[in-house]
């Protein structure tokens, strides 16, 4: 795929934070998860294995003097034997461990629209970050990968095949040509950025705080 076809079919990215997430992410960047753990001064081996190597039942908060507080998603839509089963070439462990070294953006607002009335998200608020594409692609294009895989759903008869190989590069992304973004068909699923973007402030279009699809308040 060209990037100037990424750019010009998904014009806009959408990543979900926890509420209240934007001032914390708007002075540290928006962090993988492995990065937030170390700027949060977990300590290296167990306590951060436990975060970043397994499934997360529940959310989990960090807090820190200086930081103040961090909160980790759950991935309640991870179903283990699922995961397991659909695994291709790793552990359960190490595809969790590829998903933390990654932040995520739905390239359709369906998609997004889709998280927020799921059932482990659609009674609470969330910090929805709208991000230009362009911007983004122009700053950080080497670290950007994208997916047919929606990475943090894995359920009994509905968890697609993944592995090692289900990242790629834009240019080695595989997408059919299109003069418009399909509405039928899930082209691609999300885009990843390696390690994270610590300069997210200088990519965003828009910053709210949604419930179920409704925009309570805009912040951006």
């Amino acid at each position: 795929m060209l990037s100037k076809d990424l750019i010009r079919l998904y014009p806009e990215l959408y990543h979900v934070a926890a509420d209240g997430a934007w001032p914390s992410i708007e002075r540290h960047g928006l962090l993988s998860i492995s990065s937030l753990v170390t700027r949060w001064g977990v300590r290296q081996g167990a306590p951060q294995a436990a975060i970043l190597s397994k499934r997360r039942g529940e959310s989990i908060e960090l807090t820190h003097p200086v930081y103040g507080t961090a909160l980790i998603r759950h991935q309640k839509a991870m179903h283990e034997s699922s995961l397991a089963a659909a695994l291709d070439d790793l552990s359960p462990g190490e595809w969790y461990a590829m998903l933390n070294d990654r932040v995520f953006f739905f390239l359709q607002k369906a998609r997004l629209d889709e998280l927020l009335s799921a059932r482990s998200y659609r009674d609470d608020a969330h910090t929805v970050i709208t991000v230009d594409t362009r911007s983004l692609v122009a700053a950080h294009e080497d670290d950007i990968e994208l997916t047919t895989v929606n990475t943090g759903f894995a359920q009994r008869f509905s968890a697609e095949q993944r592995g090692r190989d289900s990242f790629t590069s834009i240019e080695e992304f595989r997408h059919p040509t299109r003069a418009h973004a399909s509405t039928k068909v899930v082209d691609v699923a999300e885009l990843a950025v390696y390690r994270g973007v610590r300069d997210i402030a200088k990519h965003v279009k828009r910053v709210e705080r949604v419930r179920d699809g409704t925009v309570l308040e805009r912040f951006v």
